[in-house]
């Protein structure tokens, strides 16, 4: 029987180590991949002074060279019959932490995308997928030093997404909805 040098046997269970956690990393990496489309729906969104008002939302996320794109937007019916249309739209890139990936919302002085600086009052985004949820976050500073955080759990479901959004300002939810959005 043939036996290995310390070091060269040392050096093998330390590449077969390396193997087996890449496999395991790659096995449980967040995929996008399943989010990937376009979605519509409607809904009444609640506020907490006990208003509701209506709108109709779609939702469209895709894949990019280096991560994924979400786009939303939102369409309310005033009761005047004008309608406001909000839209958003973030690019995200992969961060060190799995299934954690930072918004890549606007390019440094080398050309690379980074994120926003919330203490210039620009929201600073990020998003996480856990299990079969897509959630964006959205943090904002006000000049006060107080903040505003918006929270999007996108999660799959039988022919589309459960959409479940809310708004949190001074620690005190301000308005929330859930929602089914359609798969096109």
């Amino acid at each position: 029987m043939k036996y290995l040098r310390p070091h060269v046997a040392l050096h093998r269970l330390w590449t077969a180590l390396a193997v087996v956690l890449l496999l395991a990393q790659t096995a449980n990496a967040a995929d996008i991949s399943e989010f990937v489309g376009s979605y519509t729906g409607s809904a009444r969104v609640e506020s907490s002074d006990g208003t509701s008002v209506f709108r109709d939302m779609n939702v469209k996320i895709s894949l990019t060279e280096n991560g994924f794109t979400v786009q939303w937007a939102s369409s309310t019916h005033k009761p005047d019959g004008r309608i406001k249309i909000k839209s958003t739209s973030v690019s995200f890139v992969p961060t060190d932490r799995n299934g954690i990936f930072a918004a890549a919302m606007e390019k440094n002085v080398f050309g690379h995308e980074v994120q926003l600086d919330p203490m210039k009052g620009e929201p600073f985004v990020w998003s996480r997928i856990v299990g079969d949820t897509l959630t964006v976050f959205s943090l904002f500073v006000d000049e006060a030093g107080s903040y505003e955080m918006q929270q999007y759990d996108r999660t799959l479901a039988d022919g589309g997404l459960l959409l479940k959004f809310s708004f949190l300002q001074h620690g005190e939810e301000r308005r929330s909805v859930s929602t089914f959005l359609k798969r096109h």
